[in-house]
């Protein structure tokens, strides 16, 4: 009985310890995006050509994006990591659970850092052919159309249910993805990362046609991925956001034709 009590108090004690961290983690990132992401958001809406892309904007773009990525995935991933933490201390895997944790987000992170990596190149891209304005928005109500459209459609793919299913339910990822020690947490990390990023990566594009400093919807979007992954109902949440997309989007593009 003892022994049993001595193990849920160390095993809180992680658990707070790294809940603390991952509020820290999420809170920093927002801050950093309400600062503005170290870009002049002053220039925005100014009829001027876009900024030059020289090394140091274009790792100020990709910190951009991987910073929002942060704030909107990790509150929604933290159960996730929670439970990696407690399945870690009740084994005794490790030493220091705490640490392993920490891994399997860094590879989580990862994963975001790539998409992040797509994301400043396309913005790069859409700049450079006039599609983008200097709010970081879509120019071009063809291409709102198109984005809302394919977005909408992917919510009905089979590789959307399938991924929306792993993030639902940390227990059915973690017992069947499970490896043992601080590489094993970093493939985990990996893994559920490229589930994530099956289920929301879609929806990170749609911050073209918002803005992709629009912090509403930067925030609302981080809502709707936390209730779609969190919520009972998340499966009838995704299907209804498609419908809506899908109107849409249709709407969009029947008024630029």
């Amino acid at each position: 009985m003892t022994e049993t009590f001595a193990l849920e108090k160390v095993l809180r004690r992680d658990r707070l310890i790294v809940a603390v961290g991952l509020a820290g983690v999420v809170a920093l990132a927002w801050v950093y995006l309400v600062a503005g992401a170290g870009i002049d958001m002053s220039m925005v809406g100014m009829p001027m050509e876009p900024m030059p892309w020289s090394t140091f904007y274009a790792a100020l773009v990709f910190t951009m994006w991987w910073v929002m990525m942060i704030a909107m995935m990790v509150p929604s991933a933290a159960p996730m990591v929670l439970l990696f933490i407690a399945i870690k201390r009740k084994h005794g895997e490790a030493a220091s659970p705490s640490v392993e944790a920490w891994i399997f987000l860094g590879g989580y992170l990862l994963v975001w850092a790539g998409f992040s990596l797509i994301a400043a190149s396309a913005q790069w891209g859409l700049e450079r052919t006039g599609l983008l304005s200097m709010a970081m928005a879509s120019n071009s109500a063809t291409l709102d159309g198109v984005i809302l459209l394919a977005a909408g459609l992917y919510q009905f793919t089979p590789i959307k249910t399938a991924c929306l299913r792993y993030c639902q339910s940390p227990v059915l990822f973690l017992s069947r993805h499970w490896r043992p020690g601080a590489l094993g947490a970093l493939r985990m990390g990996l893994r559920h990362g490229s589930y994530c990023l099956g289920c929301c990566g879609f929806l990170m594009v749609l911050l073209f046609v918002s803005g992709v400093m629009n912090l509403v919807w930067i925030a609302a979007f981080a809502l709707y991925v936390a209730c779609e992954k969190l919520l009972p109902l998340g499966h009838r949440l995704s299907r209804a956001a498609g419908v809506a997309m899908i109107v849409s989007g249709t709407i969009v593009l029947a008024r630029a034709a």
